[in-house]
């Protein structure tokens, strides 16, 4: 397919905006992988950054590009144009710089979907929506965090129960190397999920310019690279206002504790990436961190703080879908 010029620096500018919402999303929601680890002082933050970002990148490996297709076949392709694009992505970007500025771990990728909703809705109605893809992504809205929490809970409770007999300067030894390998696997989980939705929205801008198909063998290297990349970049820039609300403000965190959290919540990564299912990072791992807190006592987790940080959760397709639906119509007077 020819592309004329104009369309051709369309398509640059609107890369350019998904690859500034990737580098958001670290900014904002990356940072769930290394909240743990970097709360608990197993690592420093720049040595969580790299030690996370080495298995993002990984992930793509074992894990394949399943949750970007799914990503990609939410709405229908034809409807799809470079006003939806830049709608969606701009709805996404306004609610994560919304919900970062408060400290607020709302989902960066339930925002992205908002944003394609909204924006395509505005185009073509409800129609033109998949309903399938969105069902089981909605549906996992409330089995990622329940399932973090169940995981994060039981297996905080195994390892009391084994290690009842230990001291717990012996068990606090053990468990700082062990999130060694919690934070690794939680990675492995964030990238094979998080890291790949900014890739979809790309890949349906690259269909929609006729520059790649729906054969996951089309998508460019670059662009895989290029997501991880920024991803990364984000969470070592800007990422640490999320990092204290999720590692010390809900609940107080030990390494032990650590360690569940992150291993609950990568198991649930693990499962949803297999399936295909883009869940939310967010809404695993503060799952798994209440669970944790839970099976500790129940007074140990601030409610309140988890009350609020669930509103947020509810409110983000909403109010994303609503921006974005606004900024399809303002970029359709602009180019």
């Amino acid at each position: 397919m020819n592309i004329t010029a104009t369309a051709l620096w369309v398509i640059v500018l609107l890369v350019a905006l998904a690859i500034a919402f990737d580098f958001m999303n670290g900014f904002h929601d990356a940072a769930n992988a290394i909240a743990t680890i970097v709360s608990t002082g197993v690592l420093k933050p720049g040595q969580a950054v790299l030690w996370a970002a080495c298995f993002n990148f990984l992930a793509l490996g074992i894990f394949g590009l399943h949750v970007a297709a799914t990503i990609g076949s939410m709405v229908d392709p034809h409807v799809v144009d470079y006003h939806v694009i830049f709608g969606a992505l701009v709805g996404a970007i306004a609610w994560n710089i919304i919900t970062w500025f408060y400290g607020i771990p709302s989902s960066s990728s339930h925002a992205l979907i908002g944003g394609v909703m909204g924006a395509t809705v505005a185009k073509a109605g409800t129609g033109a929506l998949n309903g399938a893809a969105i069902g089981k992504t909605v549906l996992f809205i409330l089995l990622s965090p329940a399932m973090g929490f169940a995981f994060g809970a039981l297996i905080l409770l195994m390892i009391s129960w084994a290690f009842r007999r230990s001291t717990p300067w012996g068990v606090d030894k053990w468990f700082r190397r062990g999130q060694l390998v919690s934070c690794a696997l939680y990675s492995l989980g964030h990238g094979s999920n998080d890291a790949q939705k900014t890739m979809g929205i790309i890949w349906l801008l690259l269909i929609t310019a006729g520059m790649a198909t729906n054969d996951p063998k089309t998508l460019p290297y670059w662009v895989v690279i290029s997501c991880y990349l920024a991803i990364s970049l984000g969470t070592l820039f800007g990422g640490w206002r999320i990092v204290k609300t999720m590692g010390q403000k809900i609940t107080k965190l030990k390494p032990v504790g650590g360690f569940a959290a992150e291993t609950g919540g990568a198991i649930t990564l693990f499962i949803a990436s297999s399936f295909g299912i883009p869940v939310s990072t967010t809404h695993t791992i503060t799952g798994a961190i209440v669970g944790v807190g839970a099976a500790r006592k129940l007074s140990a987790v601030r409610w309140g703080l988890a009350g609020n940080i669930v509103w947020a959760w509810v409110l983000t397709i909403p109010a994303s879908a609503f921006i974005a639906a606004i900024a399809w119509w303002a970029g359709r007077q602009v180019f």
